[in-house]
């Protein structure tokens, strides 16, 4: 059932699911967080790491990938630190080499280069060169964490694209999934309405389309 659902939204694109969203009053939206190379799209299951600075005693920063699942989305709570990286050319070998989906990382990457060489899709708050070695350790993996002030939990479903990313609890996925598809039907009867004469106007208020996010009354 997972996958079916995971299909039927990597389908979509991020504008429909947040205006879904929107009207079921769930936050998504992971601000700030945008694809490194664009004409990519991702959608899978969370795997979650959350980083915190180093102490006295230097943790690990990257051994983690080796657990991650093909078809999964690793998604790294850096705290948007931009002074280091959590991620580089090796890291995205190993994930493209593995079948990773992609990565969201509430922070920067390096090596972009080799990002775009392999074609591998990443989202982040932008790229610096700078090593997290001795500066940032992996404290927990697949607990819950924050992405630009959302809650991400492990299994939740992470949709990303050329407008960014964003999450999608997986309690809700269905009901997100058929309120975004009744918004995109609705929008292509507006434009059947343009095409056939009528004034976008006309068409918009025949049609609802400045309700079509608005939360449900209870």
């Amino acid at each position: 059932m997972k996958k079916e659902i995971i299909d039927k939204i990597k389908a979509m694109d991020t504008a429909s699911i947040s205006d879904a969203m929107d009207k079921l009053g769930v936050p998504c939206g992971l601000y700030r967080i945008q694809p490194v190379i664009s004409g990519h799209k991702i959608c899978g299951e969370a795997f979650t790491v959350h980083y915190v600075p180093t102490g006295m005693v230097k943790g690990t920063v990257g051994d983690f990938i080796d657990d991650v699942e093909p078809g999964q989305v690793v998604v790294i709570d850096n705290a948007g630190r931009d002074y280091c990286t959590v991620w580089g050319d090796i890291m995205t070998f190993t994930a493209k080499t593995k079948g990773i989906e992609g990565t969201v990382i509430d922070g920067v990457c390096r090596d972009v280069d080799g990002i775009e060489e392999l074609g591998y899709a990443i989202y982040t708050k932008g790229r610096y060169m700078v090593t997290g070695k001795d500066r940032v350790e992996v404290d927990a993996v697949n607990v819950p964490v924050s992405i630009s002030g959302i809650q991400v939990k492990p299994g939740d479903i992470i949709l990303g694209d050329d407008s960014g990313a964003i999450c999608i609890p997986a309690e809700i996925a269905e009901k997100v999934y058929e309120t975004a598809r009744m918004i995109e039907e609705t929008e292509q009867k507006i434009i059947a309405e343009v095409r056939g004469g009528s004034t976008l106007k006309a068409a918009r208020e025949k049609l609802g389309y400045h309700h079509l996010q608005t939360k449900e009354e209870k």
